[in-house]
């Protein structure tokens, strides 16, 4: 028999809800066997118990095929891992993790960081105010916020940003092959192997001087190949996830009644609109895992080998850990969600990432409450081809 495809996100139906074959999958804790775009087979975990359980134990299911390989050609999973972070396990991701995310998520490292988030937030919305409407505000703005809160934590200057932007273009478009893959991420490794000669040289306040510097007492310092490796990842992770999941944050509270009202009303209410916003919007095709050994999630025989993704969205609409899951609610008291990961492979930038969305959505509310859609939500067009989903463009007057 033929397996079902792979439900990806139909946001021309659904601009901001899971494939709906998700929902009865979930309901029944059922562990599905599906064909992937890329060409191989893996089992759908839906609900949020059996997903934490999955993402909680590196032992038994590994990071090593790379979160996205079901659905970027360019993610072969039997490729070797050659220092790429986001695929290891055990001691070897430990290593890398504990030189970096002191850097972006150290509560006093925030606390260093908030006054720069604050004011590119504030530059930005001013840049936003000049401009003729109606407003493109994900590459006018949402791009724009992320783009430099990123380069300034590495220490990227303006005319080198654009390196970034090429480089997620081809990571995260699921056209991109194994063979273009390096080709096209070139430009922005060098100018990271140059940028680590000189923070060696003369180092700075940035992210990358203080791994350095963080690394430079532990038995195995970190080398210029991982330095690369784990900055270049920031950089392109950390704007365009962020700028997209921002974008589509704020298409969900401008289209759902009330809620864009309501954080006008209490912009105090910008750090629980944010969380929701994660819990809501998640991880939209979901993340990958490979099973170690012969086990079972909700008392579904997986074999060593094989290929396992978790549907975080899926978990997080789990009416059993939230009610009314599927509603928007910036109000909410937010429950424990899954939209950062979990286990040793959750986000590493998510407290950053907390601190831009909350700043941006409690100025943006402040400074500009009449803040509304240009076109009717219909007409906005959704990101395809792509694991970095969203709208494409978000037309916006005010």
């Amino acid at each position: 028999m033929s397996l079902p495809a792979l439900p990806l996100p139909q946001e021309a139906q659904f601009p901001f809800d899971p494939p709906p074959e998700l929902a009865g999958w979930r309901q029944d804790r059922a562990v599905v066997r599906v064909a992937c775009p890329t060409g191989f087979d893996a089992w759908v975990v839906s609900d949020y118990a059996g997903v934490r359980e999955v993402l909680g134990d590196g032992h038994r299911f590994s990071a090593r095929p790379g979160q996205a390989a079901h659905v970027l050609a360019a993610f072969d999973p039997d490729q070797p891992v050659n220092g790429q972070f986001s695929r290891m396990d055990g001691p070897g991701h430990v290593r890398i993790r504990r030189n970096f995310a002191p850097q972006v998520s150290h509560l006093r490292r925030l606390a260093e960081l908030r006054p720069m988030v604050e004011q590119i937030t504030g530059e930005a919305i001013d840049h936003l105010l000049t401009l003729p409407q109606p407003v493109e505000l994900h590459a006018e703005f949402s791009r724009r916020i992320t783009t430099a809160v990123i380069a300034e934590l590495i220490g990227v200057p303006m005319e080198n940003r654009h390196l970034l932007h090429q480089a997620a273009a081809a990571l995260f478009d699921a056209s991109t092959t194994v063979d273009e893959l390096p080709k096209a991420l070139q430009p922005l490794f060098a100018y990271l192997y140059g940028l680590v000669a000189t923070r060696r040289a003369a180092p700075g306040d940035d992210v990358l001087s203080r791994m350095i510097r963080h690394s430079a007492d532990d038995e195995r310092p970190l080398t210029d190949d991982e330095l690369v490796m784990m900055n270049g990842a920031l950089l392109v992770a950390g704007f365009d996830t962020t700028a997209s999941l921002l974008s589509h944050g704020l298409v969900a509270l401008l289209a759902s009644p009330g809620q864009w009202e309501h954080l006008c009303a209490d912009p105090s209410l910008a750090p629980a609109a944010a969380e929701e916003l994660v819990r809501y919007l998640g991880v939209g095709v979901g993340l990958m895992r490979e099973a170690t050994q012969d086990t079972t999630v909700n008392g579904q025989p997986i074999k060593a080998g094989d290929y396992i993704i978790v549907e975080i969205q899926s978990a997080n609409r789990d009416p059993g850990v939230c009610p009314h899951a599927d509603q928007l609610d910036v109000t909410r008291k937010t429950p424990p969600h899954l939209g950062f990961g979990h286990g040793a492979h959750a986000c590493v930038g998510q407290q950053i990432a907390r601190m831009e969305l909350s700043t941006v959505l409690r100025e943006l509310a402040t400074r500009v409450p009449t803040l509304r859609l240009a076109v009717p939500l219909s007409e906005i067009p959704f990101k395809d081809n792509t694991v970095v989903r969203g709208p494409a463009a978000l037309p916006v007057c005010w």
